[in-house]
């Protein structure tokens, strides 16, 4: 793997990752001259989804038990005794499971006498792909689209962003999971109707693309939930939803993937721009890719699969990119909300 080819890095130094923003722990290191050398991933999926979804306390106490021994089986991996600096996420996510990421880093920064660096969950999302082979060069749009975020950004350089459309209700991810739910499918819900839209028909219920006919680029997913619920009603009504269900998830996966599209289509128009980045969990939609690759003016990067969701690699390369303002750590930074825009630019030295 090669170094990212952008940002402020200041020196060859090997970075540890921690991603707790939610309800995976990620750990990995990153070294600034060779890439990364190693990463582990935990998912909590088995532990919330009698649940249906997310539930703090249980996210909060799995990191506590999972985080530690993750730490000793990625530093064994790269061969070290100790990292030279630590980057975890700061927000924004659950406060309790980022109050997990602080702390530990907090503590092993004192332990290790290192710096540590607070990072944006979603920076780590957007410069996801500088961990590929042929990263894209800023400036870029940035199109992140999670469970918890749909934004879309012109990215000028590492921190300097200008946000330029947003979720108004639901994100993406969010509505793919209520959907599901809808549907009676398994948690978590997003992969498995994108899997069961494989075998209907996208054309078979005309849904609504919400916002594409208006000049803003903001987005709104709650009209498309709603008439996906009328039909799914009405399929109970007449005894048909089995027979039904595979096209249901289909036309819904079609709506919403057209919208995204749509809006970042207009948006590189608008700013000029012929390279997007496409990253967050949505980002490994099949039909998403298909769609930006067939419509998209320019050039469109993805970080692999396995770095789509949540995860330590991006958090590491995150703050190899922002090791000028790495210091010892004072305090532990946990934000529940946190707005790309307001980051700047990394300390130049």
């Amino acid at each position: 793997m090669q170094r990212p080819r952008n940002g402020a890095i200041i020196a060859a130094m090997k970075v540890l990752g921690l991603e707790t923003s939610c309800d995976e722990t990620g750990v990995a290191v990153y070294d600034t001259g060779d890439g990364l050398v190693a990463h582990a991933l935990h998912s909590q999926v088995d532990l919330h989804a009698l649940y249906g979804g997310v539930v703090p306390e249980i996210a909060s106490r799995d990191h506590q038990k999972r985080l530690l021994p993750l730490i000793r089986g990625v530093l064994r991996e790269a061969r070290i005794d100790r990292p030279d600096a630590i980057a975890y996420t700061a927000g924004p996510g659950l406060v309790g499971a980022l109050m997990v990421g602080g702390g530990m880093a907090a503590g092993l920064g004192a332990a290790w006498n290192c710096p540590v660096v607070a990072v944006h969950h979603m920076e780590g999302h957007l410069v996801a792909p500088l961990l590929e082979p042929d990263p894209p060069a800023f400036p870029f749009l940035a199109l992140l689209v999670s469970g918890g975020h749909t934004l879309l950004v012109h990215v000028r350089e590492l921190g300097d962003y200008i946000q330029l459309g947003t979720t108004l209700d639901d994100a993406v991810g969010e509505a793919f999971d209520k959907t599901a739910k809808l549907l009676g499918l398994g948690y978590p819900g997003g992969p498995a109707l994108a899997s069961l839209a494989g075998d209907g028909d996208d054309a078979a219920f005309s849904f609504p693309r919400p916002m594409m006919n208006r000049a803003e680029l903001d987005f709104s997913f709650s009209g498309l939930k709603t008439a996906v619920m009328i039909e799914v009603r009405k399929a109970e009504a007449a005894g048909t939803l089995d027979a039904r269900r595979a096209d249901i998830a289909a036309s819904f996966q079609r709506a919403a993937i057209d919208t995204l599209v749509g809006k970042a289509v207009k948006a590189a128009e608008r700013v000029g721009l012929d390279r997007a980045v496409v990253a967050g969990g949505v980002g490994a939609n099949r039909l998403l890719r298909e769609k930006m690759a067939e419509c998209f003016p320019g050039d469109v990067y993805y970080p692999r699969l396995e770095f789509c969701t949540d995860n330590g690699a991006m958090i590491a390369v995150a703050g190899a990119l922002r090791l000028a303002d790495a210091a010892e750590c004072r305090e532990i930074i946990a934000r529940a909300r946190w707005p790309l825009a307001s980051l700047e630019r990394p300390a130049r030295r």
